[in-house]
């Protein structure tokens, strides 16, 4: 098995998916132990469903790098849900719910309107549930999610005791002075970008596994912030590590194998805290 596993690592395209897996899955956890704290894991969900619609716009415009189309577009509507939550009219979950779903169903809608492709049902599957294109990796695409690698975990260390204080105690944070409103801004662009990045991974529907269970399962074994986050990091990259290796040895979908091997953890992390205790 070991020297079939290092056969498939002698292909660059494997190297380029076993690279990109680890970085989305280290960046996603970082921020998911706030977001599950803050009570804000859909927004992950929410901002994930507005990418799918901008990948369809993208698609139907014959828009190649649909980045340059979705990165902005997932961006400003992680700001408008922010702004949303402040609503007293339209409270948080509803407004993740109303541009979500919302989102969705207009890409899909205009993917039956205006697809050219023949294959449809293969193309919209693929977008929600992730697909093999994590295998057709170009060195460019891992140097641009390298680059925002670096960016997400250098934003995250840079403010991180600001990130604390706004995770406990968002009242006690503006009371010294801490920008809340910045700082819960800045939370939901850099997971805006985190969930562009993931979409040729895991596909809109499966993004928050990454956000989510990481996070979880080290919350079953710690209790601080700070051993829960380096917890959650390793869990994460060892999860999107050995899925990767099943997934390219086995032939089984990227995205749902590692999902698979983050819920593999959480049980045993469930174990390992029930017998700390």
């Amino acid at each position: 098995m070991l020297d079939v596993i290092v056969t498939y690592f002698s292909y660059p395209f494997v190297r380029y998916a076993f690279i990109v897996s680890v970085l989305i899955s280290l960046c996603a956890s970082l921020l998911g132990v706030t977001l599950v704290l803050k009570r804000m894991s859909f927004i992950g969900d929410g901002l994930s469903h507005v990418a799918f619609g901008a990948m369809a716009v993208a698609a139907v415009l014959n828009i190649t790098d649909n980045m340059m189309l979705v990165m902005p577009v997932t961006v400003a509507s992680a700001v408008l849900l922010l702004a949303a939550g402040r609503n007293v009219k339209v409270k948080g979950d509803a407004a993740i719910a109303m541009i979500s779903v919302g989102a969705m169903a207009i890409g899909y809608l205009l993917m039956n309107i205006f697809s050219t492709s023949p294959n449809l049902s293969g193309d919209v599957c693929s977008s929600l549930f992730g697909s093999a294109s994590i295998l057709t990796l170009r060195q460019r695409d891992v140097t641009v999610c390298a680059v925002l690698s670096v960016l997400v975990v250098g934003v995250f260390i840079y403010f991180y005791n600001k990130i604390f204080a706004v995770t406990f105690d968002e009242t006690f944070a503006q009371a010294v002075g801490t920008p809340v409103r910045t700082m819960n801004l800045l939370i939901a662009v850099t997971v805006a970008v985190i969930i562009v990045m993931a979409m040729n991974l895991v596909g809109s529907l499966l993004i928050s596994a990454l956000i989510i269970f990481p996070a979880l399962s080290a919350m079953r074994m710690f209790s601080s912030f700070k051993a829960v986050t380096i917890c959650s990091a390793v869990i994460a990259v060892i999860c999107a590590a050995v899925g990767i290796i099943i997934s390219v040895v086995a032939g089984t979908p990227p995205g749902s194998t590692i999902v698979a091997a983050d819920i593999a953890a959480f049980l045993m992390a469930v174990i390992i805290g029930r017998a700390k205790k």
